[in-house]
């Protein structure tokens, strides 16, 4: 971070100099805003992969914006967007904390919660896929009633399942960033509260929780934007289905151009995708006061 500070009259910069950027910049062109670009013209144009595009104009745009399917999957998007952060930021929150505990046991609990974090998205996919198999999975013998269902096969459940699973696999992670930022609050902001009294409810609520408010942003902006990459666990549990019941947005982008071959629509998708993205991270940042943050550590601002 380059800081540049004011003396007397003339101005003096401190810091690494901006060309040290440069690079990095060259590869987030390369990686990020060129296939962006393609991407953009691409939803223009009507292409199957093969071949050379045929420029249409606004036509994919206009199927986009029309097409109910699109509507419906940018509503699932949503809803997992929504159900997986109520659903990862209380748990995540309370282990982060309680694994901030200097205690050995906690160490132990810790590996034991980080767990899912080590396995690949593939790997998880496939072993719920078997454990909740309604044939052969864990639910289908021993007389357990009614948690023998076709978990990933009824409409009304393999929604909410695939939400279970998503947050089950990233839930260590936030642990995790809760964690460094639980461990990074004074405890003499602890031993004066308990010397005026407060209980540990009291603690949470009045010390642990805004101190922990920049961590809670930055999470909450990776669930919620993270929401919009969502693709391989689902597509290896469900494909999108039964019937179009988990076809978010992702997964429709990728149907679209590589099973159904429009690449022009699908282009369009990332597109919308990517504006997504950008707007509700803004968003967060702007209603969180993210540009006003400030260094919590002592004797920095």
């Amino acid at each position: 971070m380059t800081t540049t500070r004011t003396r007397g009259a003339g101005a003096t910069s401190f810091g690494p100099s901006a060309l040290l950027g440069i690079p990095a910049m060259a590869f987030f062109a390369v990686f990020a805003i060129l296939p962006l670009g393609v991407a953009l013209y691409l939803s223009f144009t009507q292409w199957s992969g093969l071949g050379s595009p045929e420029w249409v104009g606004l036509e994919n745009w206009r199927t986009l914006l029309t097409d109910s399917s699109t509507a419906h999957s940018l509503m699932l998007t949503i809803q997992l967007m929504v159900l997986t952060w109520l659903v990862q930021t209380p748990i995540s929150l309370l282990l982060g904390v309680f694994l901030a505990g200097r205690q050995r046991y906690r160490e132990i609990l810790a590996v034991v919660y980080f767990v899912p974090l080590l396995l690949s998205s593939a790997s998880i996919a496939i072993a719920y896929r078997n454990l909740l198999d309604p044939n052969f999975g864990v639910f289908s013998g021993g007389g357990l009633g009614w948690l023998n269902q076709n978990w990933l096969g009824d409409p009304s459940l393999t929604f909410y399942v695939v939400a279970f699973i998503i947050a089950w696999q990233f839930v260590p992670f936030h642990t995790l960033l809760y964690q460094g930022g639980a461990r990074q609050i004074p405890q003499t902001l602890y031993e004066a509260a308990a010397i005026d009294g407060a209980g540990r409810a009291r603690q949470f609520r009045s010390i642990t929780l805004p101190q922990l408010r920049y961590t809670i942003v930055t999470s909450s902006t990776l669930i919620l934007v993270g929401a919009l990459t969502y693709f391989d666990v689902i597509f290896i549990l469900t494909q999108g289905g039964p019937g179009d019941a988990t076809r978010i947005l992702p997964l429709d982008m990728y149907l679209t151009g590589f099973v159904a071959n429009k690449m022009g629509l699908a282009s369009a998708i990332a597109v919308v995708l990517v504006v997504l993205g950008m707007v509700l991270s803004l968003t967060i940042s702007k209603a969180s006061g993210f540009s006003k943050m400030e260094s919590q550590l002592d004797g920095e601002a």
